[in-house]
């Protein structure tokens, strides 16, 4: 007579004990780690073409100014006549002294717009500026 081994009907499966803890470390995470766009944008611009960007890795400290084709000034979430950039990036600068003035002009803006507005960060003293720009393919 031959003996053999029973064999165990029981099949090995994945352990999910740990599973909600592993979940909720993600979840916890992910909402540390995403920033959400704190502002939205009513100005429509397309960016003008550059061939070598940096980017700036503190978002932070960037106070965004955005210029429509049609002149229209964007800070924050408000349309704003340009005599008022001067009083709100004023405020800014108080406010947070190493703000990053980030100015997202469109291509076809006109020239004189762009001037007055660096006047007037100028005048807030907000000398910090960046230009935003695309990288041309």
């Amino acid at each position: 007579m031959k003996f053999e081994k029973k064999r165990a009907a029981t099949k090995q499966g994945i352990p999910t004990a740990s599973m909600p803890d592993i979940i909720f470390m993600l979840l916890l995470f992910f909402m540390v780690a995403t920033t959400l766009r704190e502002q939205e944008v009513y100005v429509k611009f397309s960016l003008p073409e550059a061939q070598a960007i940096e980017k700036i890795e503190n978002k932070r400290l960037i106070s965004y100014i955005y210029v429509g084709k049609s002149g229209r000034i964007q800070i924050d979430d408000n349309i704003v006549p340009l005599k008022n950039v001067q009083e709100i990036m004023y405020r800014k600068r108080v406010a947070l002294p190493n703000v990053i003035v980030s100015l997202r002009i469109d291509k076809n803006a006109k020239m004189g717009l762009i001037t007055d507005i660096q006047q007037a960060l100028r005048k807030a003293d907000t000398r910090r500026i960046n230009y935003s720009a695309t990288l041309k393919q």
